[in-house]
């Protein structure tokens, strides 16, 4: 239904899985063909994924953000979510509207100190 509108949906197509929840379990990459590995947690977005969302950002005059890509607090799992809050700030300072929804993503807001870099930022 989203094609029907006009409206592209953008969902990741990569993974950073991981044996066990935490940064001490073996890490692997998945995608879309391969899935996540068997007995692993998928724990962030991968680069193709990053990729994707990078250039939906650049072209956007308007984002509302509610939900972390990835377990951002682990380093290991932080990737997506910081690459996406960078590139939010970047596209702010040149004059797109951002509002970061509550919750987990008001926090990676705060961990990445950019709170006063977004439009808004709901606490």
């Amino acid at each position: 239904k989203a094609a029907e509108k006009g409206v592209e949906l953008i969902l990741p197509v990569d993974f950073v899985c991981s044996s066990k929840f935490g940064e001490d379990g073996e890490i692997k990459e998945g995608d879309m063909e391969t899935g996540v590995p068997a007995g692993f947690l998928g724990l962030d977005i991968g680069p193709k994924s990053i990729e994707l969302n990078d250039a939906a950002i650049a072209k956007s005059k308007t984002i509302v953000w509610n939900g972390p890509m990835g377990v951002f607090e682990m380093g290991a799992f932080e990737a997506g979510t910081k690459r996406m809050m960078e590139k939010i700030v970047e596209v702010t300072e040149a004059g797109a509207i951002s509002v970061i929804g509550g919750g987990d993503t008001a926090t990676a807001c705060k961990v990445y100190n950019t709170v006063d870099k977004v439009s808004h930022c709901s606490t």
